[in-house]
């Protein structure tokens, strides 16, 4: 059961004018199940993306990247992308990006367009061949649903190990206009930034040229999924895919602008509400923990922190049992890799609780204040360096019996 996190409504999905949106039941690896997803973009429309660091990426992020680089290269705008789940075509070799460009042939015979203007994405089980035949079978079911408010669907389309989809929408206004957000996330197991097993897909009606929306897409990503974690383990197929259908005509045209400005805080503010929903929903997950590193040197180190707070087991298991080990938190930061911290002036919060004090415990700290907050569902840690200025946010989750038999499972 994910944590605090309600059900998205279909009808607060906004639809995006220029996108249209259509799933189909494949049977990629289970029957009777929404497993494939086709999104047709207007021509006027610019796409950018940013991809798993893992170097066995899967055989449809080697296409997309390709695919992406030649459309700004020769100004041939993507105008289709399809995304299947139950299969994620990675370590499959040769074979495996066979497929996944013949899934872009069949769908461009289909839309009337070339190979190069579709972009394919694939989530699931690792080292399986695609069942491509299945795939292109389902592709016309997909195309005969095409339809601007099908955005709650396209989110149930892409789950694997997720308990719910993950939808949400907002609006902005910009010169006058108002300008449409909306976005769908998939992801639940092997989380950890840069980036996570996840798919993300958010679309504007704005209109964005192909530079500023490449400097958009990095910008939401580094302040929203490159911020979580869930076990430390990063996949082989994530990709966050931003999308600009060039409806709305707000002079968006320069990172300088007060237009950029105001469409990349919604974009920002959406990601984010996308990448939280993912911890909320971690495999076995109880609680939802905000990680926060203040007076740092630099963001990096914060970061570099955080991270190894969110990933520790050991600190992990000590908030799926409400234990006040707090201990476990102070060996992570310390085997952070920051060489030079000087931990006799860091100082330790559990929500409103002060637990550890210039580096040791903290001589009014009692534990059964640290057990109170351990109970809740929703916890923030926070740590203070006494270095500088900086600081950086991360999100995680406890790590629970449940997560272990969702993994044991997941191919059963």
């Amino acid at each position: 059961m994910a944590v605090n996190l309600p059900l998205p409504v279909a009808s607060n999905l906004k639809p995006i004018t220029g996108l249209e949106l259509g799933y189909a039941q494949a049977g990629i690896r289970k029957t009777n199940r929404k497993d494939l997803l086709v999104m047709r973009l207007d021509h006027n429309a610019t796409v950018a993306g940013v991809f798993t660091t893992n170097r066995f990426c899967a055989a449809p992020v080697q296409v997309c990247k390709a695919h992406l680089e030649l459309a700004r290269q020769t100004g041939t705008p993507i105008r289709a992308l399809v995304i299947n789940t139950g299969n994620a075509n990675a370590g499959t070799g040769e074979a495996g990006l066979a497929n996944a460009n013949e899934t872009c042939a069949a769908l461009a015979a289909l839309l009337g367009l070339t190979q190069q203007q579709v972009l394919p994405f694939s989530t699931g089980v690792i080292l399986e061949p695609l069942p491509v035949d299945r795939v292109k079978a389902g592709l016309p079911q997909a195309i005969a649903d095409l339809k601007t408010d099908n955005w709650l669907n396209a989110a149930e389309a892409i789950m694997t190990t997720d308990t719910q989809p993950k939808a949400a929408s907002r609006t902005v206004s910009i010169n006058g206009k108002t300008v449409s957000i909306t976005g769908i996330s998939k992801g639940a197991g092997m989380i950890k930034p840069n980036m996570a097993t996840m798919l993300g897909y958010v679309a504007t009606d704005a209109k964005v040229p192909q530079p500023i929306l490449d400097h958009l897409v990095k910008q939401a990503a580094d302040k929203s999924f490159n911020c979580i974690t869930i076990d430390g383990d990063t996949s082989t197929n994530d990709s966050f895919i931003l999308i600009a259908s060039g409806a709305v005509d707000v002079n968006v045209n320069s990172i300088d602008s007060p237009e950029y400005k105001l469409l990349a805080e919604a974009v920002i503010g959406l990601s984010q509400e996308l990448a939280q929903m993912i911890v909320r929903d971690g495999e076995g997950a109880t609680k939802f923990i905000t990680i926060t590193v203040e007076e740092g040197a630099t963001i990096e180190e914060c970061r570099k922190i955080a991270y190894s707070i969110g990933h520790s087991p050991l600190v992990k298991t000590a908030f799926f049992a409400s234990d006040p080990n707090l201990g476990r938190i102070l060996a992570a930061i310390g085997y952070a890799g920051v060489d030079d911290l000087d931990v006799s002036r860091l100082n330790l919060y559990l929500d409103d609780v002060w637990v550890a004090k210039n580096g040791g415990r903290n001589p009014d700290y009692r534990e059964e204040d640290g057990q109170r907050v351990m109970k809740q569902s929703e916890i923030t840690i926070r740590v203070r360096l006494a270095r500088g200025s900086a600081s950086a946010t991360v999100w995680t989750c406890d790590l629970s019996h449940d997560y272990v038999s969702i993994n044991a499972d997941y191919r059963s």
